[in-house]
């Protein structure tokens, strides 16, 4: 089986951000198939390009000896400014969305492909390659657009949301299957048109973290020394909500025994940086990102690790992957999340929930598991067991690898 991934925001092991597509490939390739990746160059998370300069299509093998080359990833032209405003960050998602059509037309021999939102435009490519080549169109949903796009107030032309909401029904309803990596989505999709929804939720590969490690070269490069860290590893945008970090951070001065670590990118970056000069912050310490491949250390520096979304109800619907990392390396999570993810978290008994946009709350909870380590050890290893039982990456890819055969021939069951 030959599958043909159209995703812009693609990230490979050796680049920082989620990872989740490329795990998921390389297991379909030992598991005996091809899979054809076409990508941007521009990262998704920082808005630079791989390199100086971008070439209309630039081809990578995945260098694992093991893959014996059947894993190709085609990054192809996008327009580089990503992060400048609405309108560019448009013209980044169109240029994509007619690149990766033409360099998706020189690639022979699919029986799938396989279209990936957001962004959503890429899902046009998916479903015009499909259609084009006769095969299978495969639509995943990694989050709600247009939905939390309106919802934060970054979609308000009427116009604009009329036309993305259109788009988003009629890709439910083209697609042969629509898949969710959260069990939130369902519904959502399956009312606007989805004819099949199957769940492949987001995991983590355990066998890349180390619980047992102590991050010790990684405290010692960034001066953290012996203190408590509560660490946060991600995008740095919007929807992040870090300034309810920094005010936590704030009311944690007089702890010199806490240190809060926000590791990472984004567009608010600079301005989080600015505004913890501003108040002084001694305690938060600001990490350029690092490959996930070097994410294991970063974790296992920390003593807990923070997820927080603003709190708007969509939000409650997703399952970040970087829950399921800090599970995985064996943390306690301060979920400043509600929904399905807390769900999860309180199941494994691997964390503490605190209400989002409640900087006192998160404050509170990094000083409880500071001041009792034995308890936040105890979820830690709860945590990395649950995630071990039902959301490692590969036992999901197995059973992502089973769906695609059953849609080729059609037997599937829904």
């Amino acid at each position: 089986m030959h599958v043909l991934l159209i995703h812009q925001a693609f990230v490979a092991l050796d680049e920082p951000g989620g990872t989740r597509h490329h795990e998921l490939a390389r297991h379909l390739v030992k598991r005996g198939h091809q899979v054809t990746i076409i990508a941007s160059p521009i990262s998704y998370l920082t808005g630079n390009a791989r390199q100086q300069r971008i070439p209309w299509v630039d081809k990578q093998v995945d260098n694992d000896p093991t893959l014996e080359g059947r894993l190709t990833i085609l990054r192809c032209y996008t327009y580089p400014a990503l992060h400048r405003s609405f309108v560019h960050r448009v013209f980044s998602f169109l240029s994509f969305m007619v690149s990766s059509f033409l360099v998706g037309l020189r690639v022979s021999q699919i029986d799938l492909v396989w279209g990936t939102s957001p962004p959503i435009f890429q899902g046009v490519t998916a479903w015009a390659l499909a259609r084009l080549k006769r095969t299978r169109f495969l639509f995943e949903v990694r989050d709600l657009w247009p939905a939390f796009a309106i919802a934060v107030g970054v979609l308000q032309n009427r116009v604009l949301i009329r036309a993305s909401e259109w788009l988003e029904r009629f890709l439910y309803r083209h697609a042969d299957l629509v898949m969710v990596n959260s069990p939130g989505f369902s519904s959502h999709v399956a009312q606007r048109g989805a004819k099949r929804v199957v769940l492949i939720p987001n995991g983590a590969d355990t066998a890349m973290f180390h619980p047992e490690l102590d991050g010790a070269e990684f405290r010692r490069k960034h001066g953290l020394g012996n203190k408590f860290v509560a660490l946060y590893a991600g995008a740095h945008g919007l929807s992040n909500d870090l300034g309810v970090v920094l005010e936590a951070a704030v009311l944690l001065k007089e702890r010199h025994d806490v240190s809060l670590v926000l590791l990472g990118d984004g567009k608010d970056k600079p301005m989080l940086q600015s505004q913890a000069s501003a108040l002084g912050l001694d305690n938060l310490i600001f990490i350029p990102p690092v490959p996930k491949d070097e994410m294991d250390q970063a974790l296992a520096a920390a003593d807990a690790c923070i997820a927080i979304l603003k709190p708007v109800e969509m939000y409650k619907t997703v399952y970040p992957n970087k829950v399921f990392d800090y599970m995985a390396a064996g943390r306690p999570v301060i979920l400043a999340i509600d929904g399905v993810i807390r769900e999860v978290v309180e199941q494994a008994g691997g964390g503490i929930f605190t209400q989002p946009g409640d900087p006192q709350a998160m404050a509170n909870a990094i000083c409880s598991l500071a001041d009792q380590p034995d308890r936040g050890r105890q979820m830690g290893m709860n945590a990395r067991r649950h995630i071990e039982r039902h959301f490692d990456r590969f036992m999901l890819a197995d059973r992502l690898a089973d769906l695609f055969q059953k849609m080729l021939t059609g037997t599937i069951e829904l």
